[in-house]
């Protein structure tokens, strides 16, 4: 089942995403990839008449991250005069999920607190079994080496271990609910289901509180002491030490002013929370221990509509790390860096995607004509692009650590590329093989950073003739695909050239410099590239306008994307800063203007706690599929940095 999230909390073991009104639906442990252990779980109220569900649609909801941290806020409002505020978090130790929920009433309730959960504990329902150990009110689902575990404060005073199915339904604890009251059966096994009860009692605007710790271990004994030893803290101790944690995090990120923009619109203070919520977005994508960064939260396992996101790919976190180094995170490169080198193929390419630990996930880009090439060009780039900003002994020790995967990447590029073009493969969007403007620009990258970085090794020969290669790439692709019209094309698709514009051919100028605004003839191109992109692939919602990827995109109805619209705002930024001083002043506040409309325009698309989505639906203007989306975070501090360093530059000018 497809259901995005519209808020995500986790620590370095544990991810968990969540619906408006509180109601799971990952839990990720141990990684960030596998396994998700939840199928539902979300509490309920027995009112004494009826069972109120609280992800029904007759709650209202209100639904925030408080400032600066991944801890979550969300009330719930009924028509009925119930209330109830849920405060989750994730304690940044251990992995367990500590819920409180506060229940009011305008009037009075004499009923119960019920709390259901249906685990599909490691991936798997069938052969999950289940018991509640009833001397230590504690609620355990398992299989193998995964355990999930309820403990609540107070403690419950009845449950139900039961059948996830409508056959034997009388022991099905979402049914057992229903008229109030559980069988407090202990234990069972195969596709399990359980609950937890607490009496009820409300006055008039009486208020009653319950703590639920949601935890995972390897083994019974660990789940039994994580629950344990939690359960004797003071919820406030544990708020504030995970508080604290991710303010001081954040306190190591680069420090933006924007010095020159207060009072437009709250312009300032937006980006400085979108600047946040991104990095502390980003923390939750990433495997810690392995480097690698998840694309999205996984929403859509089964491959219904799409091929998952749950994977790392190259390209995207390649933007990603540089991305966190520029916003004051170096260590990101550092660990994804060593990561690539441990997951380079034979050949020296990368491929499609990977699960985190580094293994191969699963793929339609097996075979060389269906590979993606501008994942090598792409990584190679990166590492060029992090070693250009290391210093002393750093860059030393860095350049000796990729050397061997830097030689063996070129010549991987240097095989594909003998005629100038790249040989057929599959494009960045996994839709189309051809020959691609995008990838031919990510391997000129690749191979400019790969010639760099031999020049600085002392290896002079391979040096030139990898420069040379990416100038002939360069050359043959303008040649080849740059078109009258004034853009580039897609690219050669079934031996016929496709003059279908791609948001992606921005790629020549932004991330991979192929052209460049110092060149007087490259600055026009650019210009063309970004006035056509604004002209053909532009679609009005949100009182702005987004740009979806390319003419005719039918994926999820063509709708705009975060990604592509941070494209053409970075592209704009860029060529402001690239400009020579003191010239083309006029066309680079146009620019600049219309970047600050993008950037507005992706923020308007966001969730209500701030998380960037893959795209934004082009009829209602909410966020749409993938929530939230690690490359659509990475490219939102691009461009605020970006955007930072033309206001100083701005205000510098005018003292």
């Amino acid at each position: 089942m497809i259901r995005q999230p519209n808020v995500i909390l986790g620590n370095d073991e544990l991810l968990v995403t969540m619906g408006r009104k509180g109601e799971i639906l990952g839990l990720f442990y141990p990684r960030r990839d596998h396994a998700q252990h939840v199928e539902e779980s979300l509490a309920c109220i027995h009112t004494g008449e009826r069972l109120l569900w609280t992800n029904d649609n007759e709650w209202h909801s209100i639904q925030n991250y408080i400032e600066d941290t991944n801890i979550v806020s969300t009330k719930l409002y009924h028509d009925s005069g119930i209330r109830i505020s849920i405060l989750d978090l994730v304690h940044p130790d251990v992995p367990v999920l500590i819920r409180r929920f506060k229940v009011q009433s305008q009037q009075k309730i004499s009923g119960k607190f019920f709390y259901y959960s249906n685990f599909d504990v490691g991936e798997t329902s069938k052969k999950n079994s289940g018991f509640c150990d009833s001397e230590a009110r504690l609620l355990v689902q398992y299989w193998q080496d995964y355990y999930i575990g309820i403990y609540g404060l107070p403690e419950f005073t009845e449950w139900q271990v039961g059948k996830a199915m409508d056959t034997v339904w009388w022991t099905n604890s979402k049914y057992d609910m229903e008229d109030g009251k559980l069988q407090r059966n202990k234990e069972d096994i195969g596709n399990i289901n359980n609950a937890a009860g607490w009496d009820l009692e409300l006055g008039a605007d009486g208020a009653n509180e319950f703590v639920i710790f949601i935890g995972a271990a390897s083994s019974r004994s660990l789940l039994y002491k994580r629950m344990h030893e939690l359960s004797k803290l003071p919820l406030e101790h544990i708020f504030e030490k995970t508080r604290e944690y991710w303010v001081m995090w954040l306190s190591k990120k680069h420090v933006l002013k924007m010095p020159g923009i207060e009072g437009h619109d709250n312009l300032r203070q937006e980006l400085l929370n979108a600047y946040n919520r991104a990095l502390l977005m980003l923390y939750l994508l990433n495997d810690h221990e392995n480097g690698s960064f998840i694309a999205a939260p996984e929403f859509d396992s089964n491959f219904e509509k799409c091929g998952g996101y749950g994977f790392c790919w190259n390209r995207d976190t390649s933007e990603l790390v540089l991305a966190l180094k520029h916003s004051g995170y170096p260590e990101y490169c550092d660990r994804f860096f060593r990561w690539c080198i441990r997951t380079q193929l034979p050949d020296g390419s990368w491929f499609q995607r990977y699960w985190l630990d580094g293994n191969i996930a699963p793929s339609w880009g097996n075979f060389d004509y269906s590979t993606q090439i501008d994942e090598t060009g792409a990584t190679l780039h990166a590492m060029d692009v992090y070693y250009r900003i290391l210093e002393g002994l750093k860059k030393v020790e860095f350049l000796e650590e990729v050397w061997v995967s830097v030689l063996r990447a070129a010549e991987y590029l240097m095989k594909r590329t003998k005629s100038g073009l790249h040989e057929s493969c599959m494009d960045l969007w996994e839709t189309y093989y051809g020959i691609f403007t995008y990838t031919n620009a990510s391997i000129y990258a690749g191979l400019m950073g790969a010639s760099h970085l031999a020049e600085e090794n002392g290896e002079s020969g391979m040096a030139k003739r990898w420069k040379k290669r990416a100038e002939f790439i360069k050359q043959a692709t303008i040649d080849r695909f740059w078109l009258q019209e004034g853009y580039f094309a897609k690219g050669i698709i079934h031996e016929k050239l496709d003059k279908t514009l791609d948001a992606s051919v921005l790629g020549a100028y932004i991330p991979f410099g192929m052209i460049s605004p110092k060149d007087p003839v490259e600055r026009d191109m650019i210009l063309f590239l970004i006035e056509n992109i604004q002209k053909k692939l532009s679609i009005p919602i949100n009182a702005g306008n987004g740009i979806k990827r390319y003419e005719n995109d039918t994926y999820i109805d063509g709708n705009p994307w975060i990604v592509t619209t941070l494209w053409l705002s970075e592209a704009m930024f860029a060529f402001d800063l690239d400009l020579p001083e003191g010239q083309y002043v006029e066309e680079a506040k146009k620019l600049t203007s219309e970047g600050v409309k993008c950037l507005k325009w992706a923020l308007a698309g966001a969730t209500s706690t701030g998380l960037l989505p893959e795209q934004v639906d082009k009829s209602t203007g909410k966020p749409a599929w993938a929530i939230p989306l690690g490359w659509s975070g990475s490219l939102m501090l691009d461009n605020i940095i970006l955007f930072d360093k033309i206001c100083r530059r701005n205000a510098g000018s005018r003292e």
